[in-house]
């Protein structure tokens, strides 16, 4: 199973998929689809790294001499 989506209804939406934009198309939204995923991951990626960060400036001590 794929997140609850059996490999019966994997099935029937690649039938569905295939009728709506053709054979031609798939490369084209396949593509497309992963490069959409790979920059929701990279975006994800960095505001988690900007989160850590600054959760690691806020913890520092403030120096009341500067």
């Amino acid at each position: 199973m794929l997140g609850g989506i059996g490999m019966t209804e994997l099935i029937i939406i690649l039938v569905i998929v295939l009728v709506i934009f053709g054979a031609g198309k798939l490369p084209e939204v396949g593509s497309a689809l992963g490069k959409g995923i790979k920059n929701f991951k990279s975006s994800v990626s960095d505001e988690e790294k900007k989160k850590v960060s600054s959760d690691k400036d806020s913890s520092k001590p403030i120096d009341p001499d500067k």
